[in-house]
């Protein structure tokens, strides 16, 4: 429930406070003084688009912040859970800077324009003087038919299944429509495979042939250098090993007379002992290196197996294990997409199946609701003062049409304005009287349908007067019992019935004009209703007549 607005700066109000009540507000005043931006600015605060021309003449920005109370509101409520918000209460703001940008803030946390949106539906509906204009679209028909019946549930299994069939549904779409290319890439993807297949590359491959073919290509050099460093090292008359066993004995005959040359003594001995070692090593190279073209030829012809493939599919070398195992995965998929085929449309089929059972479904339950839809609000015009006129909301399911996300019914408002006329499409009914009705009947019975605490309605009762408008009053009364009204009207019978009153008045300066909202106290009150009664002037009688329509809606 909407507990307190503050607006800044906004189209022609500087600045606005002003605490809201449960029941009925009737919120009055002189044409054109602005009744309407109050309801313009709680738009906004609840995620309507903005741009620049709402920010007062002169002001850098303007800024609106509503507080709202939760209690009564779990959807709400969980709403913000979701988001991480506080919920014990929600304030909502919204500042529009004078070059149209905006910024938008839920409990102290900046949000986007979305959030706002998403969570204003929840907290307040607002039913605007032009509502028989969009009751016009199909779309708001339907709308206004499944929020009647509670349909949300079973419209989400229909919005659920209809995604599954449309997501098979496409998939199978693509896999015909490319069949024959994928039978293409399906053919060379096994030419390749197979030529790869043939080669049977692995990992550990290549660079044991790079290492054994650079081994075998130079096998001469290698066993020269290995037999010239054996000889060098052990087997001269003059080698190392020789010299180094001279130094040591010489060495050994001399450490007697100077100890410190124990060091370098063992250290030569070391040297000496891995001379040694390097030279067995040496020799065994030389024994088992081969000299062996035969084996060259074959590690040659091997590179080039590797190599010209590599080259056909621009890949180095080293990458043609990873390619065939790729080129195996793809092939893989697309053979298991080509069998798949007969499957999937199998699968479409059983999508689409229970698409229509949970769209059948929907349509009965539509049709049930629309039943008493179309008996509240044909009762509803009667209050209204269409006498003997109907109506009825019209569900037909459509067998031609493509299946949607909400269903497969046509749905369409038909009434019949007067006794003995037929019905006919909304669209249709000429007069706009009676179309404003019409439209105020649906609304009233939407209203009791919506979850909604706060129902805010924007001079719904126009072109109405008389015992009709005293009705319109009484209904909206009725419906404050369990949700907080908030009426915009120029009607002194509806005004009456509203448990609060609030007056817009024009402040209007030699260079400015502002807008200020009082809340008007009981002899305040019959002041106003007088002044919508009578006019320019306001007579005892007048006054009289005033008195008497709040005490009668009072005691009602």
């Amino acid at each position: 429930m909407l507990t307190h607005i503050h607006i800044r700066d906004f189209a022609i109000i500087d600045e606005l406070s002003l605490d809201l009540h449960d029941g009925m507000t009737a919120l009055t005043g002189e044409t054109g003084a602005g009744k309407s931006i109050l309801v313009d600015a709680l738009g906004l605060v609840l995620g309507d688009r903005a741009d620049s021309s709402v920010v007062r003449h002169g002001a850098e920005r303007a800024e609106i912040s509503v507080r709202l109370e939760l209690s009564g509101e779990p959807e709400a409520r969980d709403w913000l859970t979701e988001q991480g918000l506080d919920h014990e209460e929600c304030l909502l703001r919204r500042v529009i800077q004078a070059d149209g940008k905006s910024r938008a803030w839920i409990n102290g946390s900046s949000a986007t324009l979305q959030n706002l949106k998403a969570l204003g539906e929840r907290l307040v509906d607002i039913h605007g003087q032009n509502a028989h204009q969009s009751l016009m679209h199909r779309s708001v028909q339907r709308s206004l038919l499944d929020q009647s019946g509670e349909h949300a549930p079973l419209l989400e299994t229909v919005a659920r299944c209809f995604a599954q069939w449309q997501e098979k549904k496409a998939r199978l779409d693509t896999l015909v429509a490319d069949h024959q290319a994928l039978s293409a890439r399906r053919e060379l993807l096994q030419f390749q495979a197979n030529e790869l297949a043939r080669l049977q590359p692995n990992v550990d491959e290549w660079p044991q042939l790079e290492q054994e073919q650079g081994r075998l290509a130079h096998a001469e050099r290698l066993l020269a250098t290995a037999r010239a460093a054996l000889e060098g090292l052990y087997e001269q008359d003059l080698s190392v090993d020789s010299v180094l066993a001279r130094f040591i004995a010489e060495l050994e005959q001399v450490i007697d007379l100077d100890s410190s040359l124990g060091e370098p003594m063992e250290l030569l001995g070391a040297a000496h002992i891995q001379i040694r070692e390097a030279a067995t090593l040496l020799r065994r190279y030389g024994e088992t290196l081969d000299l062996d073209p035969e084996r060259l030829k074959q590690v040659d012809s091997r590179m080039a197996e590797w190599l010209s493939l590599a080259k056909k599919h621009q890949v180095s070398a080293e990458q043609l294990p990873i390619l065939h195992q790729q080129l195996e995965q793809e092939l893989q998929g697309l053979e298991k997409d080509m069998d798949d085929l007969d499957g999937l449309r199998v699968s479409v089929d059983s999508a689409l199946e229970a698409y229509m059972q949970a769209a059948q479904k929907l349509s009965n339950i539509r049709q049930k609701t629309s039943s008493s839809l179309s008996l509240a609000i044909t009762e509803a015009m009667q209050q209204l003062g269409m006498g003997g006129g109907r109506f009825a909301c019209a569900v037909h399911w459509d067998d031609q049409a493509k299946p949607s996300a909400q269903g497969m019914d046509r749905i369409e408002f038909q009434v019949s304005a007067n006794p003995g006329q037929p019905l006919q499409p909304l669209s249709k009914v000429a007069s706009g009287g009676e179309l404003s009705r019409i439209s105020l009947a649906i609304q009233m019975i939407a209203a009791h349908a919506l979850p909604i605490a706060s129902l805010i309605f924007d001079e719904v009762d126009v072109g109405i007067g008389g015992a009709v408008a005293e009705v319109v009053g009484q209904q909206l009364r009725q419906l404050a019992q369990h949700r907080q009204v908030l009426c915009v009207t120029h009607l002194p019978q509806v005004a009456a019935q509203a448990h609060h009153h609030l007056c817009v008045h024009k402040q209007k300066a030699s260079d400015s004009t502002r807008t200020n909202i009082a809340k008007l106290a009981s002899e305040q009150r019959i002041q106003e209703l007088a002044r919508m009664l009578g006019g320019v002037e306001i007579t005892p009688q007048s006054l009289a007549h005033a008195e008497d329509m709040l005490k009668r809606a009072s005691s009602g």
